[in-house]
């Protein structure tokens, strides 16, 4: 399927982004090294590709951000209040991650692109609390090229060596992985440092 889609050149390496973003499988890391390896004979082409499915990328990211704002914060609010225990996902420290979120939104937008998980759902949570548009595009696209850019680019430098490729996947997936953690414990300690600031029951102007 994927080898019918990428004849259609750079639109469907552009398709191919926007649906992983949509419903990631494959994953992207896994998807982005086999186009870097097969669809990139030169260097134009790679970078053409890394245009092609930062665009694909960052369209994916905005439906699911139309997504967020038509559900908006109230029934969000609502859906994790009756549902969040069954996914671990305390009310409390719901609040605190949108308060977190709000701060520091261009900054967390562009390094969630960066993070498996996050990379594709927290442009819900951008919708949801209606945040401002165009920082959100413009972090989004950033991110979204830096990610897509660093395994186009090495799975261009994979074709032609003598290293194992499953191997080499493998050692990215637990980078990826280890990325995720780092993020998400970075993510824990902000929220934190929110409720410190800010004690529950305390009102601010």
């Amino acid at each position: 399927m994927i080898p019918s889609i990428l004849g259609f050149g750079l639109l469907g390496a552009a398709c191919l982004a926007f649906t992983e973003k949509i419903s990631p499988i494959p994953p992207s890391h896994v998807l982005l090294l086999f186009l870097g390896m097969t669809a990139a004979p030169d260097v134009p082409m790679l970078v053409a590709l890394m245009l092609a499915t930062t665009l694909g990328s960052t369209l994916g990211s905005m439906i699911w951000y139309s997504g967020g704002n038509w559900l908006g914060p109230d029934r969000a609010d609502a859906a994790v209040k009756r549902f969040g225990k069954y996914i671990f996902l305390k009310h409390a420290t719901y609040q605190r991650l949108t308060q977190a979120y709000r701060r520091n939104n261009f900054r967390a937008s562009l390094i969630a692109q960066l993070v498996p998980v996050a990379r594709t759902y927290l442009a819900l949570e951008a919708g949801v609390l209606r945040l401002s548009f165009v920082p959100f595009a413009l972090a989004t696209m950033t991110g979204a090229f830096i990610w897509n850019a660093a395994f186009l680019i090495g799975g261009y430098l994979m074709r032609d060596s003598d290293h194992d490729p499953v191997t080499i996947g493998f050692r990215i997936i637990a980078i990826v992985v280890v990325a995720e953690i780092i993020f998400l414990i970075g993510l824990r300690h902000s929220t934190r440092g929110t409720a410190k600031d800010h004690p529950s029951g305390e009102t601010h102007p």
